[in-house]
């Protein structure tokens, strides 16, 4: 019964349906698991993902450092 909450859970941490992979994961237990891993890895080896990630760094990060009023 682990598989397919872990199953869900991965799905549900990248923005897909935990119920529709847990049910996947019930009925095809091993299958299910790597079909998701397979399109997690499409996902992040996707150029637009990977852009999308570094933009939200640097957002992140500058908006970390504080920027005083110019000329002050």
């Amino acid at each position: 019964m682990w598989l397919p909450l872990v199953t869900g859970y991965c799905a549900q941490s990248y923005g897909r349906s935990f119920w529709l992979w847990f049910a996947l994961g019930c009925c095809f237990p091993i299958v299910s698991f790597f079909v998701l891993f397979g399109l997690i890895y499409r996902d992040e080896r996707n150029p637009g993902n990977q852009l999308l990630e570094e933009a939200r760094r640097i957002l992140a990060e500058a908006e970390t450092h504080e920027v005083e009023p110019f000329g002050e």
